[in-house]
């Protein structure tokens, strides 16, 4: 069935889609449906979780927050060079060895890391780092920048 313009509410089948598994649907004869790759194995490789931050300017300051709630101030690793910052450790969910059956399993656990290079030059060191409310906030000191000096052509 089509849908009309403008039409805010789902069609009865595709409401039905979206709540049926795959098992509950019927497939016409004329699909094919894909191979499975079986080849395919999430494990041959772990990734680390990528953390999200924010970086603003102020006047005189260079600012870098990142969300860190979980994260104790002695699993981070902070450092910077030639202008490149990174910002990595581990969240750790607790002992969770007794745990049977996940029902849901959303939230990220283990290392984490992010490497950004700074949009402006700062004086690498003059730092301050503050882990507060599960909030780190990185400021620098920026370079001042000289305005481009103008040359008289004789």
């Amino acid at each position: 069935m089509a849908r009309k313009p403008n039409e805010d509410l789902l069609i009865e089948d595709e409401l039905a889609a979206a709540f049926l598994s795959d098992d509950d649907l019927t497939t016409p004869t004329d699909t094919v449906a894909p191979a499975s790759d079986d080849s395919w194995d999430d494990s041959q490789e772990e990734f680390l979780g990528q953390l999200a931050v924010d970086v603003y300017e102020t006047d005189d300051k260079l600012v870098v927050k990142a969300r860190t709630a979980g994260v104790n101030k002695e699993d981070l690793d902070v450092s910077i060079s030639d202008g490149i910052l990174t910002i990595s450790g581990t969240l750790s969910s607790g002992d969770d060895s007794a745990a049977t059956n996940w029902h849901i399993q959303e939230c990220y656990w283990g290392e984490f890391s992010r490497t950004l290079a700074l949009p402006v030059s700062v004086k690498e060191d003059e730092v301050e780092a503050v882990l507060k409310d599960g909030v780190l906030t990185i400021s620098f000191n920026k370079i001042k920048q000289e305005q481009a000096k103008k040359i008289q052509i004789q």
